[in-house]
């Protein structure tokens, strides 16, 4: 049986700037958006009808029922592929997810499954549809949807529809934390303060960590303050971070509570994480790349 393979990438956002807001009340962001070497993955198998099957660390934070947005894509797409299929019976799929993520963690975990899920169903289903139209059906799904589907380090602005190809970056390892504490983003928003960022200046080329360590420092996470102040422990777990050997930069990634650290070297991202994870055994720590 025809089986095809989808990986869903972690999505970091390496800044995250909040620079206004629409008159419906979305916000309006700019960031710097990279994806992990550690991701969930998906495997696609034809069938009758649409089913998903969820395993994997973190399957049982999950539900296989209409509002998992694996199965919200998929049915987006068979109605976005119905002229294609005019006269036969839409096309459905045994969809199994191997859930590696952790879920609620600003890591874009969702929205990675549901643009795999587009990416995994078109080659599935031997059909495939305009660009734009696909963009603007990620949109619907959600704001880091759009993104997702690139999986490729980007710029990312409006409310996640505007995406750019991001600037050249040096060699990444990072290590991901998530202390096992779930964020609401729509409560980190409610919380954020102030007035909007302003939008940045956007550099076509990093080409060291020092270079993007100091863009990361002029452009903070607007978000990270707010999230702190609903879950503390993202405080504890950029300590934690910033305590490590040779870490040289660390932040919270997206709404939270993820953060990464950036090192030097493979080595010395798989040594912190070695150390910092039998401190906190409760935690989710991996040492991995970006690109």
């Amino acid at each position: 049986m025809e089986q095809i393979t989808e990986f869903a990438a972690a999505k970091i956002n390496l800044t995250l700037q909040v620079t206004g807001k629409r008159p419906d009340g979305y916000h309006l962001l700019q960031s710097l958006v990279v994806f992990a070497g550690v991701g969930d993955c998906l495997r696609f198998s034809p069938a009758d009808d649409l089913s998903l099957d969820i395993s994997g660390p973190f399957a049982s934070h999950l539900t296989a029922d209409s509002d998992n947005l694996v199965l919200a894509a998929a049915r987006k797409l068979q109605e976005q592929l119905g002229s294609a299929f005019r006269g036969k019976a839409l096309p459905g799929a045994a969809i199994q997810l191997e859930k590696n993520l952790p879920v609620a963690s600003g890591i874009g975990g969702g929205s990675a499954d549901a643009a795999a899920a587009l990416r995994g169903l078109q080659r599935l289903w031997k059909a495939e549809i305009p660009e734009n139209e696909l963009m603007s059906l990620a949109l619907d799904l959600g704001a880091d949807v759009p993104v997702c589907l690139t999986s490729s380090g980007s710029w990312m602005e409006g409310i996640g529809e505007v995406i750019a190809p991001g600037p050249e970056l040096p060699k990444l390892y990072a290590v991901l934390i998530n202390p096992a504490v779930p964020v609401s983003t729509p409560e980190i928003f409610k919380a954020l303060k102030g007035t909007f960022s302003p939008v940045s200046e956007k550099p076509a080329v990093m080409v060291s960590l020092t270079d993007l360590t100091c863009y990361l420092e002029s452009t903070p996470n607007d978000l990270q303050a707010p999230a702190i102040s609903q879950a503390g422990i993202v405080s504890e777990v950029l300590s934690g971070l910033r305590g490590s050997r040779e870490c040289s930069f660390a932040a919270m990634s997206g709404s939270g509570a993820t953060c990464y650290g950036l090192f030097p070297t493979a080595k010395a991202a798989e040594s912190s994480a070695e150390t910092l994870s039998a401190e906190r055994p409760g935690w989710w720590v991996v040492p991995t790349f970006l690109r």
